[in-house]
């Protein structure tokens, strides 16, 4: 539960904040929590960039979208978020195994050592 609840932060941070800012922010803060817990540290930075990246094409900020929009100025955003929706939904499921196994995340430098 401590987990979710640290990523629904990230989430709702996301929608109107800049994601360097979130991270640089918010993380040093949860850090020791997720220590504390005893989760693996590799793992918990995983996760926060993989919803920080969800955050950044999540309206209403969605900085991702407003530099597909300077490229294509002739789409709307509405048009633009729209699009998006299947990609997050499938950014969300990936989010999601990745915290209900955190053995994915790990495997690759499991492997290395």
């Amino acid at each position: 539960m401590l987990i979710l609840a640290i990523m629904l932060v990230f989430l709702v941070l996301g929608c109107v904040m800049d994601s360097m800012a979130i991270i640089l922010i918010f993380v040093p803060l949860f850090a020791p929590i997720v220590v504390a817990q005893g989760f693996d540290l590799v793992w918990f930075g995983i996760i926060v960039i993989v919803v920080t990246e969800i955050a950044l094409i999540t309206p209403p900020v969605g900085m991702n979208v407003f530099v597909l929009k300077a490229v294509l100025p002739e789409v709307p955003v509405v048009r633009i978020f729209r699009g998006l929706v299947p990609f997050i939904a499938a950014d969300v499921l990936r989010l999601a195994a990745l915290i209900a196994f955190p053995a994915i995340t790990l495997w690759l430098g499991s492997t290395i050592g």
